[in-house]
């Protein structure tokens, strides 16, 4: 418990960011019309291949017995890889809403 206190109290700015930026996304989003709302994640969520290309480079420099850094590396790998495959399913769906339909 008490590394884990001596953690918190280390890195307390880094919470506070945290934080504020759950406060700041919360408020961002729910001023977003809904028109813009699915066009605009859509294209967020593919900015997520950044968080996929960190997480391979923490896990590629990370000791063999970081057993941490390790596993959220591969937990950020799995979230970052659904939120992208999301994202691109998500536009497709939108832009096939676009298209015309031909009759034959």
């Amino acid at each position: 418990m008490e590394a884990i206190l001596s953690f918190i109290h280390t890195n307390l700015q880094m919470f506070y960011i945290v934080i504020l930026s759950i406060f700041l996304g919360i408020e961002v989003i729910s001023r977003v019309p809904a028109v813009l709302h699915t066009p605009l994640m859509s294209g967020a969520n593919a900015i997520h291949g950044v968080i996929i290309i960190g997480a391979i480079i923490v896990m590629g420099e990370a000791d063999s017995g970081n057993y941490t850094a390790l596993f959220l590396g591969f937990i950020a790998v799995i979230v970052g890889t659904l939120n992208v495959v999301g994202g691109f399913v998500v536009t497709d769906r939108m832009l096939e809403m676009f298209k015309s339909s031909k009759k034959k």
